[in-house]
């Protein structure tokens, strides 16, 4: 079953049901964005390169922030495993090409050398003046906890970071996946919620991105919950 998954031809029509879904919504919801000017240095000037987070749950609604990012040369950064493989294709579709990075398993130095090559990629393209847009906890979680790997891209580039909170309303959250995926329904609400910019400061050790990576999981958790009060929907990771 997973070499059938995993397929060429499989892997195309799973790009393209999610492609299409992905447009579906960014067209049918009525999006409000706020603090969205926070973002527009980035957008308006072709030297400043950026660096945008949201969470993995939220890849289904992610093409909200599409009209901002089609404004600059924007790459996402997708696990090369079976599920980003269609994922890449699906946001390929709408124009943003993927840079592919997997976090490597201890004693595969295979994979540690290509995880090396594309954090060199990905840092080269965002200090160059492009924009990367990663979700950070994924692809394996655990949910809503950054994974360090953008912040040391953030910091070896000196470029800004922003979160993006994305939620929808009404929509199913599928609350036995890890990272409790989300679906809009077709003509109902949406709303990001940015903020940013962030920086990481070249001299910092682990231990400061250790503090910044538990600051800036809560300030993306705390953007997605209000983006979901902005829609009417009920806080479901607070308990609201």
């Amino acid at each position: 079953m997973k070499a059938f998954l995993r397929s060429d031809g499989v892997q195309a029509f799973l790009g393209w049901v999610l492609g299409t879904y992905l447009r579906l919504v960014l067209r049918t919801l009525r999006w409000r964005h706020e603090n969205v000017a926070c973002v527009e240095p980035a957008l308006v000037d072709d030297a400043k390169g950026a660096i945008a987070l949201f969470w993995h749950g939220r890849i289904p609604l992610c093409l909200a922030t599409a009209p901002q990012w089609w404004r600059k040369r924007t790459k996402c950064l997708i696990s090369p495993s079976a599920d980003g493989e269609f994922i890449a294709r699906a946001l390929d579709m709408s124009g943003f090409p993927a840079i592919r990075v997997s976090s490597a398993k201890r004693g595969d130095a295979a994979k540690a050398r290509q995880a090396v090559a594309a954090i060199r990629e990905a840092t080269n393209w965002v200090a160059g003046g492009g924009a990367l847009v990663v979700t950070p906890d994924g692809p394996r979680g655990p949910n809503e906890v950054i994974a360090a790997g953008s912040l040391q891209i953030a910091r070896r580039s000196g470029q800004a970071v922003y979160l993006m909170g994305i939620a929808a309303n009404p929509a199913w959250q599928l609350e036995r996946t890890w990272d409790k995926v989300m679906f809009a329904a077709p003509f109902g609400r949406g709303a990001v919620v940015w903020e940013g910019p962030l920086y990481v400061p070249s001299d910092a050790d682990d231990a400061k991105i250790a503090s910044l990576v538990e600051d800036w999981s809560a300030r993306l958790s705390a953007a997605t919950r209000r983006a979901e009060a902005l829609v009417g929907r009920i806080d479901r990771q607070g308990g609201r």
